[in-house]
């Protein structure tokens, strides 16, 4: 499950429209670095097209991931304000959504309604990594089987899909104007 679908399945449109109010459109070229390792951010991104790499200099510059359209970066750094581990770059031409740190946080401390659907969003994103990672980490199993039980833990479980990708189709496009 793409992890800006299970934030967005927790938002309202009221939400959506604030976020795409301060949010601003970013474009990257590929080798255009969003995120450095150990220096702080500033924000928050959605990613709405493209590929980005996620790296870890510390290991020679080692992939940990390829994140697409859907996929959220910046989202731990929001939570517990320490510095980013990884790089994040532009693998191709991609954009992302942008929502800097201080409106967010400025927004999550004053509209408890928002905060409360904001933070389970982000409660369920982090949780699927955790249970994708431990998947990944956990089992000594064929890739087969791995991939049958990370599709079977990346089910949509209560989260309406269609309508939650409307959202992020509806996103993409107030966030392009």
């Amino acid at each position: 499950m793409k992890k800006a679908y299970l934030i967005l399945s927790e938002l309202n449109n009221d939400d959506l429209n604030w976020m795409i109010s301060v949010g601003k459109k970013h474009e990257l070229l590929p080798g255009d670095k969003l995120i450095y390792e150990n220096q702080q951010i500033n924000a928050f991104y959605m990613i709405l097209s493209g590929t980005l790499s996620v790296t870890i200099e510390a290991l020679n510059g080692k992939e940990l991931a390829r994140l697409s359209s859907g996929e959220v970066v910046g989202e731990i750094s929001l939570i517990d304000t320490q510095l980013p581990l990884a790089t994040v770059k532009a693998i191709e031409e991609s954009v992302v959504l942008e929502i800097p740190r201080l409106p967010l946080t400025a927004k999550l401390e004053k509209d408890m309604g928002f905060a409360a659907r904001f933070y389970r969003g982000i409660s369920r994103c982090l949780s699927d990594r955790m249970r994708g990672t431990v998947l990944r980490l956990g089992y000594d199993v064929e890739l087969d089987a791995l991939e049958s039980r990370e599709q079977a833990a990346n089910s949509t479980g209560n989260i309406d899909l269609e309508l939650v990708q409307a959202k992020f189709n509806w996103l993409k496009q107030l966030a392009s104007h």
